[in-house]
């Protein structure tokens, strides 16, 4: 229900219409409220107002309560009877163009994000890493990027970690200590993120931040996220929305104030971004959501209460509603009394006891005026969505899934020369250059130990002719000293004998004495 010159008509006070103003829409806001109290039926009446002024929004679903926005509504008793409140007779229900994304590709268009993308500071947050694990994770993303190694997928981690641990020596003088202990730290950790399925959410392609921002026949588009198992993961949940809106401001260009925004970012359960986050992440969120706005797009958050957010990140939330919180203890009467102190006061009634005796639907209401001061609080009923509230069929689902203009543009997984296939390259040629070097080694050997026996061979012959020639020297010396001295020689035959005996003795002892030697040096070897 949206005319330029009216606004966003959000909910009915008892002056009439309250509404936000277009060009403030981007001053980010808030939507709070105890469990069962309306924030889901409030925020689908904010976006539905969006998508009919032709600005798009980008929503987590918790339950699937959110994607009835993709049909049209129906008059029902309750409606009917709400009808009078609104100034209204016959209302236009309708549906808002819808595209269903799921982290995990079931439910919806998978969105993905690469290693390299997400950093080396939002990956350690995932993976719940100490400082000194967070140190050499960065360590692993700058030498990734001073080798040119792209990061897609959690393979591509695993390669470089088990590169920088292999070759920790050779990095500590220029990147600083690598730690076995932290290396294997971080591995036990993706082993964890891969148990709750989030290898998928890594890969290529990775998502195009632009499809976040199509309109159709003027309206703007819905995008759902089915967050009912990513919910389970809350590191990973309120990250991964983290990332997205990181990457809108990277991506973004300068605008400006504009008219209406260029996209509304609702971050529901937004208490999860902040849980065990460090000062240092808190301080980036801070300064993303207060630049972010410069690039035309509004964030709103929607938790159970005000002092879920930050001081320093609430006081940016310019756009509030708050649904009805329960004081029961005195820490809820305390967060009751912060939550009527963020709000400009009216003097018709005490904040903090309306907050406590709100209706379902009933909301304190306080946006920006003209000139970007809140207006003062209202107590007020919330408008009745024109689309079907609670969820659609698989089967309506499916349909809206396959008509989608980005049907099937994320669904395959594709493959690269990344980190992985580059490192296995090298660790392939490696280990076939040192099995190279190993046969080499090996053939060098065998010649060397084909020389020494040929060696051995030429000592045992020369062994042997020497002691043929001492025999021979012998005979011939006998027999001219015989036909000296007039002695009669004795069987030529016998002296032959042994001169031929004593010869293959000594023979055998030399190469019995040389083998011997042989292989008890091989032996040693």
């Amino acid at each position: 229900m949206f005319t330029q010159e009216q606004g966003l008509y959000i909910a009915h006070g008892p002056n009439g219409p309250i509404s936000i103003i277009g060009k403030m829409a981007n001053r980010h806001g808030l939507i709070a409220g105890a469990t069962g109290t309306g924030k889901t039926v409030s925020l689908q009446v904010m976006a539905e107002s969006f998508c009919q002024a032709g600005v798009p929004c980008f929503m987590a679903d918790m339950k699937g309560d959110l994607s009835g926005i993709s049909q049209g509504g129906k008059m029902s008793g309750f409606i009917e009877k709400r009808l009078p409140e609104f100034g209204l007779t016959d209302p236009q229900f309708q549906p808002c163009p819808v595209r269903f994304y799921d982290v995990y590709g079931a439910q919806g268009h998978p969105m993905r994000a690469t290693v390299s993308q997400m950093g080396p500071e939002l990956l350690s947050r995932i993976l719940g890493l100490n400082d000194t694990q967070n140190g050499v994770m960065n360590i692993l993303f700058r030498i990734a990027d001073d080798r040119g190694l792209l990061l897609d997928d959690l393979k591509d981690l695993r390669s470089m970690l088990d590169y920088i641990a292999k070759n920790a020596r050779d990095f500590t003088t220029k990147y600083g200590i690598i730690s076995t202990a932290s290396v294997g730290a971080i591995q036990r950790a993706l082993l964890q993120l891969e148990n709750q399925g989030a290898d998928k959410f890594f890969g290529i392609p990775s998502f195009e931040i632009r499809d976040l921002l199509d309109t159709e026949n003027g309206k703007g588009v819905m995008s759902v996220l089915a967050a009912d198992k990513l919910m389970l993961q809350p590191k990973l949940y309120s990250t991964f929305l983290l990332w997205l809106l990181s990457e809108l401001y990277t991506t973004l260009p300068e605008v400006g104030d504009m008219d209406l925004p260029k996209l509304i970012f609702f971050f529901d359960e937004a208490h999860m971004l902040f849980e065990d986050t460090s000062k240092a992440l808190v301080d980036k969120i801070e300064q993303v959501i207060r630049l972010i706005r410069s690039k035309g797009v509004g964030i709103y958050f929607v938790t159970q209460s005000p002092t879920d957010i930050p001081q320093i990140i609430l006081g940016q939330l310019g756009n509030r509603v708050q649904h009805a919180l329960r004081a029961y203890t005195p820490k809820d009467q305390r967060t009751v009394k912060t939550a009527a102190d963020t709000f400009r006061s009216n003097p018709d009634f005490k904040t903090d006891e309306a907050i406590m005796n709100l209706e379902t639907g009933e909301a304190l209401v306080s946006f920006l005026d003209e000139k970007g001061a809140p207006e003062i609080v209202q107590r007020a009923k919330i408008l009745f969505p024109l689309s079907q509230i609670g969820a659609i069929t698989v089967g309506q689902r499916d349909d809206i899934i396959r008509q989608s203009r980005i049907y099937r543009k994320y669904d395959e997984l594709k493959e690269r020369d990344s980190a992985f296939e580059v490192l296995l390259e090298e660790s392939e040629k490696a280990m076939k250059e040192a099995e190279e070097a190993a046969a080499a080694a090996e053939e060098e050997k065998e010649k060397a130990k084909k020389g020494k026996k040929q060696s051995i061979f030429g000592k045992v012959i020369k062994a042997i002719i020497t002691a043929i020639t001492g025999a021979i020297a012998t005979i011939i010396g006998t027999k001219v000293s015989d036909a000296v001295t007039g002695k009669k020689t004795k069987s030529k035959t016998s002296v032959t004998g042994k001169i031929a005996k004593n010869a293959t003795s000594a023979a055998t002892r030399t190469v019995t004495r040389e083998l011997t030697r042989d292989i008890l040096g091989n032996l040693v070897k």
